[in-house]
Parts: C-alpha cells; structure tokens; sequence
C-alpha cells in the first residue's frame, strides 16, 4: 500500500513531493499520535488505513478542521473523511464461503475467525454469513472471537477451536495472516480435514497455496497497490475541488485457491 501511494503521489506531483508512510499495527492510540504529527506537520493529503474506523474520527476530524484533505482506504473511517477507497469485502466474504460450501459439498461445520472492529472486517465476515445462511446444512459454530488481524491471534484462537469443536471442517478467516496461523495449529493439532480460506493474497498466502500439504486452500485476494494509489488520485481530484464519481470506491477481489495460483500475479507494483 505505501508503495502503491508513494508512487502514485510522484506520479502526481512530481520528485518534489514528501512523502512519508507509517503503520499503527491496529492500534488506535498510536494512530491518533500519528495522524497528530501529520497535522503538524502541515501534509496536504493523509490515506488512513484505520485502526478503528469509528475510535480515529476525532483525529479525523482535526485533521480534516486543519485543511487536510484524509481519504479512507481498505476501510472506512469515520469523522468526515473527503472519500473511501476499499476492496469489496463483502464480495471478498462470499467468494471465501462460496468456495467453503463447494469443498463441503453443502454439509459441515465451519467456524469464522474475527478481527479488529473495523469495516473491512464486518463487511467480509457480512458477506460469509450471507452465504452459509444460504445452505441449511451449513452451521457456524463460532463467529465473534477476534484474532486480532494477525498469525499469533489466529493460531491461539485456532487451538481453543479445536478443542472445542472436535468435528469443525472448515474456517473462514477475515485475513491472511489470521488464516495462516490458524493453519499452523492446524497442523501441530493433527486435524488434517479441516481446511481454511482467508482474504488478502498476501505472498505469504501464496506460498501457502503451493504447498499440498499447508490446511490454507484458498484466499480472496486484494491489490493493495492499485487500491492505495486509486487512493492517492481520488485525494489530488478533491485536493482541486473535484468529488469523487462514487463514494464509496469499491475495487473488485478475485478468488486465488490452490488450482490456479500458478497463475496468480500476486501483489504488485505494475
């Protein structure tokens, strides 16, 4: 995604530009400190990948009373942001349950990993359950414990699954990372019938999806890259007094599994 800003904003505005690029690994607080130092430090534009999308909108806010032009990508953002640039997550949810049901012949358990409170997060995991609400035999034995967006979370969370759930067939995972450690406990638990699909296609899903013996078989896969500079453009289009043709801006996800990895692209700068 920084890339994808970065290059789209010199692509804009010239080797001059300043550009600068920082992560809040989902924490609230230090994204607020962030975007604080943003203000200050007078940026024109700010993309906000946010932590929580209804805890940032004071930050938000000033941000937006200082003249600074914020637009929201890969999830919303409250407090008046000037546009939203996002996945379709709720597609990507029912590509991920779609492929679910398919591998389940339309009978199973099938537990949903969560994540932080964000709209990326509730959109994908809208978008599963619309689908496996759709299959009678189909029961969602857990929904709401949240990982944290992360491997550690996902296979600690994985483990209690298991545990809890000795005829569980399937996981959805709102991430790859999610989904990657829950794969891992997977394995060291010996339960090799159960599979898991996540959202990115991520490298390191990617890997996962070439190797036959990996429980991680599919993931609805983002362009982070394309999204963030999509981001950056609809920013210089309000930056000259121009709304954006939709709001929110949705860019499509596309279903990577197992089969047809050897043509997936990946996550790239071109």
């Amino acid at each position: 995604m920084a890339k994808g800003a970065e290059a789209k904003a010199r692509e804009l505005g010239g080797a001059g530009v300043t550009f600068r690029a920082v992560s809040s690994n989902y924490d609230l607080n230090l994204q607020t400190n962030q975007l604080e130092d943003f203000i200050a430090a007078k940026m024109d534009l700010i993309v906000l990948n946010a932590a929580d999308s209804r805890g940032i909108a004071p930050a938000v806010r000033r941000a937006r009373a200082a003249g600074i032009i914020v637009v929201a990508v890969d999830v919303a953002a409250e407090g008046g942001v000037s546009a939203t640039v996002m996945s379709d997550n709720v597609q990507a949810g029912r590509l991920a349950a779609e492929f679910v049901v398919q591998k389940l012949g339309g009978k199973g358990q099938v537990a949903i990993i969560n994540g932080p409170p964000v709209s990326a997060v509730a959109d994908r995991v809208a978008g599963a359950e619309a689908i496996f609400r759709l299959h009678p035999g189909i029961r969602v034995v857990s929904r709401d414990q949240n990982a944290g967006g992360n491997r550690m979370g996902g296979m600690n969370v994985m483990t209690d699954l298991l545990t809890a759930n000795p005829q569980l067939d399937a996981v959805f995972a709102i991430n790859d990372p999610t989904g990657l450690g829950a794969a891992l406990a997977i394995r060291q638990a010996r339960r090799e019938k159960v599979f898991v699909v996540g959202v990115d296609g991520a490298p390191e899903a990617e890997k996962a999806l070439k190797d036959p013996r990996n429980a991680f078989l599919a993931t609805a896969a983002q362009d982070p890259f394309a999204m963030a500079a999509k981001a950056v453009e609809v920013g210089f289009e309000v930056m000259q007094g121009r709304k954006p043709a939709s709001d929110p801006l949705l860019v499509p996800v596309s279903l990577v599994t197992r089969e047809n990895v050897a043509n997936y692209k990946g996550w790239t700068s071109q």
